[in-house]
């Protein structure tokens, strides 16, 4: 296996060669981006990596990619993997790679450009990687050092369109490849915006996803944030979300994945601003041999702020999920208001979780609470459906549709509501609850 230096430094002549196709605005902050890199390198070893403490990056970090291409792909091939709806503003990359041939923009007054494009405000320009820290995670780094593309959003002051902007990631599963998606969402004061972040494809060899996302909720605006993974067995996804929240603002995340070989979502939740509120629920299956790990922190830095954190997970086969949820309530956030769940469904003797949802309180006028459960379920809640008529298998089903559909009927786009019922609801295993 490859030490730290060796990881970074097969990736130079790549790093070298990106850099005369990429805007030159970019171009100091991939350069200082790569030094991170080189001297943190990828989170292989266990010891004293608390963060990555339940999950293995070495297989991730293990082969040697090459940046992936784009390749002949058709719209619908494209459609069929991800929601889709013609009155969304939807915006296609492939391969890492924004399709413009296969995106639109019909807001008049949401702006989405493509991070390769030289046109950028200034301002925005300056809020790239002005939420997330690669200073001490090699993955970040990588992703800020080869930002070649992606999409920057940025809606106005006084935007209450609720414009639905769907961001669909599609990995065309080219073997021993790599892609870095960059999403950047900025919005103005008393706006409110759909976001959905969809990262699909993959095939049968292995490819790597490696994704950041930074989204600044401005002063009393709203942003919902919807972010589904749904890839292939042989395929590896890390996925970065820092947010960043004013004064009365409101982000409400809802979380989705069914499918990738390792997965990890790690969400950072800055509620900078007082009366900001954050609602972040999640929901992930797992079967065969697949890993999800969800590492969901929040830190309240202002008083008189609300959180919601409630993740639940449904473990099939030899798989296994890992969940690390931490609340940090700051000595400034008198009057903070928060919650934290996760809970776990485990249909296999063989699957296994490990939940460790932490609180750390430095405020003394605050009401927090956290909790995790993983188990099956119990013979009384079988036993009373089977007595009313229901036969087993149904019983199993429905307990099982009723578990997941507690976070899917969370989701207030009705159009994505009926795509998530259809993709995860039928995709749970037959499985019958006896004892």
């Amino acid at each position: 296996m490859q030490d730290t230096i060796t990881i970074a430094d097969q990736y130079e002549e790549d790093f070298q060669n990106l850099g005369s196709t990429l805007p030159e605005w970019s171009s100091e902050f991939r350069k200082e981006a790569m030094l991170a890199f080189k001297q943190i390198g990828l989170p292989v070893h266990r010891k004293g990596n608390e963060k990555w403490k339940y999950t293995s990056a070495r297989p991730i970090a293990e082969p040697q990619y090459s940046l992936a291409k784009f390749e002949e792909i058709d719209l619908d091939t494209i459609k069929r993997t991800s929601p889709w709806h013609d009155s969304w503003l939807n915006v296609v990359f492939v391969n890492g790679q924004y399709q413009g041939t296969f995106s639109e923009n019909n807001s008049p007054t949401i702006q989405v450009s493509n991070i390769a494009a030289n046109d950028l405000a200034r301002d925005v320009v300056d809020s790239v990687g002005g939420i997330v820290d690669y200073s001490d995670d090699g993955f970040a780094a990588w992703n800020s050092a080869f930002m070649s593309d992606g999409s920057i959003i940025t809606v106005p002051d006084g935007d209450n369109s609720g414009t639905v902007i769907n961001l669909i990631f599609f990995n065309q599963g080219v073997p021993e490849t790599v892609n870095h998606p960059r999403v950047l969402v900025k919005t103005g004061r008393n706006s409110n915006v759909s976001v959905i972040e969809n990262y699909v494809g993959g095939g049968e060899h292995r490819t790597l996803t490696n994704s950041v996302s930074e989204i600044y909720v401005g002063e009393s605006s709203t942003v919902n944030h919807y972010r589904l993974m749904s890839e292939t067995d042989h395929t590896y996804d890390v996925g970065y979300g820092r947010v960043k929240i004013a004064t009365d603002g409101r982000f409400n995340s809802r979380a989705f994945f069914r499918g990738c070989g390792i997965g990890r979502y790690d969400l950072n939740v800055l509620v900078d601003g007082e009366n900001a509120s954050c609602d972040l629920q999640g929901l992930y299956f797992t079967s065969g041999n697949q890993h999800m790990d969800n590492f969901i922190n929040i830190d309240h830095s202002r008083p008189h702020c609300q959180s919601n954190l409630f993740y639940k997970g449904i473990l099939d086969g030899n798989s296994r999920a890992v969940f690390g949820g931490t609340v940090l309530v700051r000595k400034e956030a008198q009057k903070t208001d928060s919650i934290q769940s996760d809970k776990n469904l485990i249909l296999s003797p063989n699957a296994e979780v490990d939940s460790k949802p932490a609180l750390f309180i430095y405020a003394d006028d605050v009401k927090c609470a956290h909790g995790a459960t993983a188990g099956n379920i119990d013979a009384d809640t079988v036993f009373y459906m089977r007595s009313r008529g229901v036969d087993l298998e149904a019983a199993s089903r429905l307990i099982i549709y009723g578990f997941a559909g507690e976070v899917i009927d969370k989701v207030e786009i009705e159009e994505l509501r009926s795509y998530l019922e259809e993709a995860f609801l039928t995709s749970l295993p037959s499985h019958r609850f006896e004892f």
